[in-house]
Parts: C-alpha cells; structure tokens; sequence
C-alpha cells in the first residue's frame, strides 16, 4: 500500500495525523478512528440503520424502532447522494475517511474487548454511513418529543403550564461558550473558550485530534464517525465554537390515516386523501423473536408514533382520549368528530426536507483562515441548529446562529398540529440571526439571546449570567485563567428554595438547625460541601411531593407513547428540572407550596439527624457521582464524585427526585487562544482511547473531575509516531 499518511501520539494518546493531501488525510482519520473507537463506531453505525438490538438485545430495541419509523438511513443514503451531485469534492472526502474506517475496523475490532463479548463482528461503512451516525446522534437533539409534553400539559392544565414547566428537558443538550475579545485578554488576541454538556459515553462523544496537511493545520474536536472538525477547532489563524441554539426545528405533525386495498392513505389540508408510502421492515432482536414493524411516510415526513389504527392514547391503551375542543386556543385538536379518522404523528425536520445534512460545511471549516471564511462555511449549516462564535489573530469576532428552522405558524413549536388543516405548512427558512460583544465580552449558554425568536424553551440565564459575571471580575484574561470559569460551582436557582425556606415559621430542633445550616450556605455545589448536600436532599424532597400532588395526577401516567420518548414525558423529571419556575409562581394550582417545603426539610433533617447520630455526614460528591452509558456492561470503575449541577457553570446534571448521579454533563472542555495556539488547551472525561484497559482509555478522568485541562501541542517533533498508513 502507497503510504500517504502518518499516524502520531502525544503523552495522552491523542491523534496527531500528517498527510498529503485532504484525502489522504481523511482516510488516516478514518483509520486512526477505526483503531480507537472500533466498538464506538460499530455501535453508532448499527444505531443510524435501527440494527443496533441484532447485537445489544431487546435494550436497543425500542431505539431501533425509532431510526427505522423515522427513517434515518434512508435520509443519509438521500443526503449523500444529493452532497454527491452538488458537492463533489467533500463526497470524495468522505468516502476517503470511511475508506480509512473500513481499512482499519478489523484491527480495532480485535483490540476491543466487547466484541468479543457481544459475539458481534465489525460491519463495512458505506459512503453515507457517517451521515447517517450524523442524524442518529442528533435526532433527538433538539427535543421533539417535548412538544408531545406540551400537549399533555396543555390537555391537563391549560396554556399557563408550557410557561411553567418550560426548561432545558430531559433529552437536550448544551453547552457553555465565552468569546473574549483582544482588548480584555493579556496577549492582546481573543481567547475562546467553553464545553459542550450532552451525556457522558464510554468511549467520549468527542474525539481530541490534529490534522495536518499542506492545505491546512487544525486541532479540534471530532465526533467520532464524521470526517474532519465540526463543532470546536483551532487552524492557528482562527477558531470557532458552538453552543445548542435551542432553535426549534423539527414538527410533529397529526395525521389522518386509513387504509385502503392499495395500501394507506392520509388526509392533506386540502381535503384530498392522497397514498402514503408504506412498507415493512424486521428487527431483528438478540436472542427473542425478530419484530416486523410498518413504515409510513405522508408528506409531511415519516410516521414516528401510531399508524392507521391510530395513536396509543386515541385507542385507550392508557391516559385519557382527547375530547372535541380540548385544544380550542392552542392550535391541537380542534374540530375533531366521533367519526374522525384514527390519528399518527409524523416528523418533519430539515435534512428529509432539502436531502442537506450541512455535511459541506465541513471542509471550508478546515480552511478556514479568517472569521469571515468560517462565517461562509457555516452558512451551509443544517443541523443541529447552533449559534457560534469567532475569532482570528486579525481581530475578526463572529457571533452568530448556524443551521435551517424553518418559518411557520407559532403553534408547530409548542406541540403537535393537525396535518389536514391548512396553516401548519413550512414556508421557507429563517436567516440566522447575528449578535455582538459587550464591553468585549460574549457568553452563549443557551439562554434566550441572538437565538430567541426561533425557539420556545431555552435554558435558565443562570450560566450566561454567572459567565458574564465571572469575566467581569478582571480586566485582563489568560488562556489559563479559563479553568477558573469552568469549574465555577455558584447554583443561583437554588434562590427560591431558599427564599421559602427563610420565609417559614418556626420549625422543629433538627429542622432548624438545618434550616440554618441553608441559609448561611455559599450556594456552591461543590463536591466535599456537606451543605450541597444537605441542599440537594431538601429539594428532591420537595420534587417528589409536588411531583406526588394530585393537582398533576393526570400527567404521571404519559399516553402510551413509544418507549424511547417517554423520558420527555415523564412528570418526575420534569418537575426537577421546572422547580424554580414552580416555587416562583404566583399561584400554583391551589398547592400549598410552603407546607410541602415544610414537610420536606422536616423529613430530610430527620435522616440528617439519624445519620449524624451514625457518624455518617454526607457531602454532595457521595452521591453526585459520574454514571457514564455504555452500549454493554463493562469493567466495574469506582466512579468520581463531582462538584457542580444543573444550573451551575461546572453543569453536571442531576435529576432532582429521582437520582444524584450524574449521566450529562461537560464532554469535553477547551480554550482556544489566538496568540499562540500552543497555549490552548483541552480535556474530555475520560481519555483518546475506546480500548478498555489501554493506558488512554481513563487518563484525562482525574484531570477532568478537577477542572484541569491538557496542553495541546501541534509541533510534530514532540510526538511518537505510531505508524505510516
């Protein structure tokens, strides 16, 4: 085999490749990819075709289902065929990288301990393969399945309820960034810097990699799978990042189905029953009876829950039927008849729509040089919809949102709207929306901002305002200061809470004193904190009674929807993650609010007291411990406790209730600098290496839960190299 490339390693594992040419380069990434995540890859390729419960058993069956009723496959194989006819160069470039994948899988494979464990062999990647792990990593991203939330609420409680309920849910991810500008930096050229927050994978969701060719030299983070630099890089003369926009850009639409001897039919909005695509498919499922589903596609999109026999909820499987009227003011189900087709939901996103999955923004980002070259690859964008930030050693500066959300009526975005009636039609495209900088500054953590008129829920401001704070205390920043700024550990939605706690009256002994020990907390989760924890014990105590209350009985038994969207409905959750808005408003549906408060901190100071009496004094890292996914069980690791939470900077999400470990938080975190990309710096949380056992597979973890980062290097001569390829 001509050698063409050269695979190099750093003191963490990283991936430094050299090639040369763009082709060449992409099939060492693709290789070196192979080498580190062959189990990863193997996993995500399954999960984009719906074969994933073929390996992994009746667990992934209920994903499974999903990718094929919404068609993921299909809509790769349609978006590389499209980036085929109007892209030629970037389809070349990918095949190259899934060339390299092929080319080094069975190597991997045989250094990656689950498949032998699972019995499974690695499969071949085709050219749309990596499109395909692009949607299946992303089609829950931006939180349809909220909308089905929405309408339950809206059904049980009326309108005011989106409001209160409205948060960053259970499936959706963000991420802190922050642009600082040269005039407030201490080399006098921006610094970048930030971390993504989705759920923490073993092996990482993020890969830290160097790719160098003579067209361009990047370091950055990949998504395993996908050629090149996505989200955050660096090319020496300028960087980018992205933060979710929390743009809503995906619909739920109802339909009316029957079928007839030709096949299914769905009513359009102008009256006309017209063939719906249909065909059926079988999972097949490890170790029990493979399962054949039915697939349908109207023209809105494909049918992701019911069919022509109607929804689970419409056939009385569990909750309660919709009645004529009940959405009168919200745009829902208006109108309907005893005598009324059954009902189905169909999905409409941008990548089934245009056949454009953004994929051609890629290598212009490799190229980039300047701002203004980053600001015209991302204007290819598609999903998921993000705002992004700029910056290069010319004192260029970006901020702005990326990616397609399409212009149609308000009520698409709260919940599921009927298909048969006329006004629910997508109507061309949003132009992104631009921001600035203030007094030099500018922080995106997911709050309402430059992104507002194309969303309905976004985080609380409490990491924006707590980041804009924070770099307010200095005039001048370093890249080494950023770590200061990640970690921070502050929890201002804790003020509600609090605020009612001070409010009540006298309470028992031990209540007091914990009372007391609340009120003169610093409000910092941090992991050796025995009052985060005493914290932490109060509030899911008042989550599981508001949650219990008969006032929002009717929303604890979700309609039978399929199982993996019923995280978004589920009441618990929801509650925790709504506290603050719950404990703020002005009257909350007849619930004696203080009284629950009351009830919860004498119960948690009971515990409290029974365990000091124990000598057992809790802080928050006991039970807020890291609780990474894995595709299979694996090596038993005595996980970190962490400091942080939900709404702090340090986000490592707890579901309040229900659990203090911590599935979501920061997959990776950076700091690009401007003045000397060599004084950048990185981490993930747990290592380069999807090899259990290897020496990369869990180095970066201690570094990680600490809030230290890595050096990144770029200068060849201080590598080992592994191999030519």
């Amino acid at each position: 085999m001509q050698v063409t490339g050269e695979i190099f390693r750093d003191a963490w594992g990283i991936p430094h490749l050299r090639a040369d040419g763009v082709e060449e380069l992409a099939r060492a990434q693709g290789r070196v990819t192979a080498l580190d995540r062959a189990w990863q890859l193997e996993v995500e390729r399954h999960r984009s075709q719906g074969t994933s419960a073929a390996f992994l058993g009746a667990g992934a069956l209920p994903w499974d289902l999903l990718a094929r009723r919404a068609r993921l496959d299909d809509t790769a194989r349609r978006c590389f065929a499209e980036l085929e006819r109007r892209d030629a160069e970037t389809a070349r470039w990918v095949r190259a990288y899934v060339g390299g994948v092929n080319e080094g899988l069975a190597e991997g494979a045989r250094r990656t301990p689950e498949f032998a464990r699972t019995g499974a062999a690695p499969g071949r990647w085709e050219p749309w393969t990596p499109l395909g792990v692009w949607l299946g990593v992303h089609i829950l991203f931006a939180g349809f399945p909220a909308k089905l939330w929405r309408e339950q609420a809206l059904r049980h409680l009326g309108a005011a309820a989106v409001g209160l309920f409205a948060a960053d849910g259970p499936g959706t991810s963000g991420s802190n960034g922050w642009l600082v500008s040269g005039e407030r930096t201490v080399t006098g050229q921006p610094v970048i810097a930030g971390d993504p927050h989705r759920f923490i994978e073993e092996p990482g969701v993020y890969q830290q990699i160097h790719l160098s060719c003579p067209e361009f030299d990047v370091v950055g983070l990949a998504v395993p799978g996908i050629p090149g630099v996505a989200h955050f890089g660096h090319t020496g003369t300028v960087a980018w990042a992205i933060t979710n926009a929390m743009a809503d850009y995906q619909d739920l639409y109802r339909e009316r189905l029957r079928r007839t001897g030709a096949g299914v039919e769905a009513l359009d909005p102008d009256g006309v029953w017209r063939r719906a695509a249909r065909h059926t498919e079988t999972v097949a499922v490890a170790g029990e009876e493979p399962v054949e589903i039915e697939v349908i596609e109207t023209a809105r999109g494909p049918v992701v829950i019911g069919g022509p026999e109607g929804l689970p909820e419409t056939r009385g499987e569990r909750g309660e039927s919709a009645e004529p009227g009940d959405f009168a003011d919200s745009g829902g189900l208006s109108g309907e008849s005893a005598d009324a087709p059954p009902l189905a939901m169909a999905l409409r996103h941008p990548p089934r729509v245009t056949s454009d999955l953004g994929f051609g923004a890629l290598l212009p980002l490799l190229r980039a040089r300047r701002v203004a070259d980053v600001d015209r690859a991302v204007d290819l964008w598609t999903e998921p919809v993000n705002v992004v930030q700029a910056a290069d050693t010319e004192g260029g500066l970006l901020h702005r949102v990326a990616g397609k959300v399409p212009v149609r009526a308000e009520a698409n975005g709260v919940h599921p709207v009927p298909a048969w009636e006329p006004g629910h039609e997508w109507r061309g495209w949003h132009v992104p929306p631009r921001g600035g900088l203030t007094d030099g500054v500018a922080a995106m953590a997911n709050q309402r901002g430059i992104a507002a008129p194309l969303g309905v829920e976004f985080a609380p401001p409490h990491r924006a305002d707590r980041i804009t704070a924070l770099l307010g205390e200095k005039e001048r920043w370093s890249a080494a200061d950023m770590a200061a700024v990640h970690r921070d550990t502050h929890l201002a939605s804790a003020a509600p809470l609090l605020d009612l706690l001070g409010a009540l009256g006298p309470l028992g002994p031990e209540a007091e004193d914990l009372r007391r020990t609340l009120l003169d907390w610093d409000r910092r989760m941090d992991a050796d904190s025995e009052a985060a924890a005493d914290y932490a014990a109060v509030r899911s105590a008042v989550v599981r009674r508001l949650a219990a209350h008969p006032a929002f009985a009717a929303l604890a038994a979700p309609p039978d929807y399929p199982e993996i969207l019923l995280p978004w409905l589920a009441l618990l959750p929801r509650v925790g993650l709504a506290l603050e808005n719950l404990l703020r408003a002005e009257e909350l549906y007849g619930i004696d609010r203080a009284g629950l408060v009351r009830s919860a901190i004498e119960e948690t100071a009971a515990r409290r007291a029974a365990d000091r009496a124990a000598g057992v004094r809790l802080t928050w890292g006991a039970t807020h411990r890291l609780a990474p996914w894995r595709a299979v069980d694996g090596p038993a690791y005595e996980e970190p406790g962490l400091s942080g939470d939900h709404d702090c900077v340090l986000c490592t999400s707890a579901v309040p209730g229900l659990t203090d470990l911590s599935a979501r938080g920061p997959a990776a975190r950076y700091v690009w600098d401007l003045a000397d990309r060599d004084a950048s710096l990185w981490v993930v949380p747990l290592g380069a290496s999807g090899v259990p056992g290897s020496p990369h597979h869990r180095d970066q973890l201690s570094l990680w839960t600490r809030g230290e980062l890595v050096p990144v290097v770029t200068d060849f001569t201080r590598f080992t190299k592994e191999r030519d390829v």
